[in-house]
């Protein structure tokens, strides 16, 4: 015995039309169909017009786009915002997130380098695709329900020494202030100062250690007086450069840890009536656009935070795919750009 499909009733209503029906009628690719219904120009008049008739005799409705879950998402945290230095690193994870159709979720710890155990019980109750921590970090005890969650992470910039086991993107620090001192010392400067950030950071101890290795290249003895730690930020370099600059024997050059800590410099150093350079030469740190438009431009160490960015995004979206990571840790590198700001000592 065969069976035979029932005959068609003619009241009821036709099936919708597919993409794929459309593309058949018209001769085209199904791409073509969907570039005709996303509005794309890459599409010849005369194709385009066939496409659209088609679509109208089948009444074509598009389907309702699905909303973004929160596995369409992906959190980047920082410990805090500060606007210049973030940014390079939010334009880099978005460029990088978007091209695989994922959104950024923004967040900040209000300063800790740590999340509160209630902030990661909501956010992991939300269950995104994966999670990265820019210049803060997980306790061991957060890192294990992270894993048992099967949320992935990657640290960007990281605040302290990590374990093989977290994946970890950051420049080298340390290379960063040996080749601003290096520049400095080649300059004739013997008396230069450093202004570092936190010393609860390993980036801030690393540039420091640079620092010092260029001193002990040079044969030359650090002057624990002029080893500070700022907080990255203007007041903190504009604190700290203006004691430096006030001692009976100040420094001739500041190596400050970031740009806008070297900014707080600058004004401490004009307010007391120093011209830049002539007086006093001064390097910051990261190479922020905004780092070039300053008077005088900035002698600056370039840090690749949109890279950076870019490298840790790829790295989280390879984890939430299943995919191993080749190596777990990547340290970008880091070079001087020499601009207006520095010049020998008088």
């Amino acid at each position: 015995m065969t069976s035979s499909d029932p005959p068609a009733d003619p009241s009821a209503e036709p099936r919708s039309a597919t993409i794929a029906t459309i593309a058949r009628e018209v001769g085209v690719s199904v791409a073509t169909v969907s570039k005709v219904l996303n509005g794309r120009a890459d599409v010849a008049p005369e194709t385009r017009t066939k496409v659209e008739a088609s679509l109208d005799r089948h009444h074509y409705r598009r389907r309702r786009r699905r909303q973004p879950t929160e596995a369409d998402r992906l959190y980047l945290v920082f410990h805090e915002f500060d606007s210049a230095w973030s940014m390079e690193i939010i334009r880099g994870v978005e460029a990088a997130a978007s091209a695989s159709g994922i959104e950024v979720v923004l967040a900040q710890l209000g300063g800790r380098h740590r999340p509160s155990d209630t902030w990661l019980d909501r956010m992991l109750g939300r269950h995104p695709l994966g999670v990265l921590f820019v210049a803060c970090g997980l306790t061991q005890i957060q890192k294990e329900r992270m894993r048992r969650q099967n949320v992935p992470f990657v640290a960007v910039d990281t605040d302290t020494a990590t374990a093989e086991s977290v994946p970890t993107v950051g420049s080298n620090n340390w290379n960063g202030g040996l080749v601003a001192t290096r520049h400095l010392l080649e300059l004739g400067h013997r008396r230069i100062a450093v202004i570092s950030g936190p010393q609860d950071l390993l980036c801030s101890r690393a540039r420091i250690a640079g620092f010092r290795s260029a001193h002990d290249e040079a044969g030359l003895t650090v002057d624990p007086e002029l080893v500070r730690h700022g907080d990255f930020y203007l007041d903190g370099g504009y604190a700290e450069g203006k004691a430096l600059l006030q001692l009976p024997q100040p420094p001739t050059a500041v190596f400050a840890g970031s740009d806008i800590q070297a900014m707080g410099v600058l004004r401490a150093a004009r307010e007391l009536g120093l011209r830049i350079p002539a007086d006093l030469s001064v390097v910051g740190y990261d190479n922020l656009p905004v780092a070039a438009w300053i008077e005088p431009a900035l002698t600056t160490v370039h840090q690749p935070l949109h890279d950076m960015a870019v490298t840790a995004t790829r790295m989280l979206l390879d984890l939430s795919a299943g995919t191993d990571l080749t190596t777990s840790r990547i340290d970008l590198g880091t070079e001087l750009v020499v601009r207006d700001s520095t010049a020998r000592p008088a």
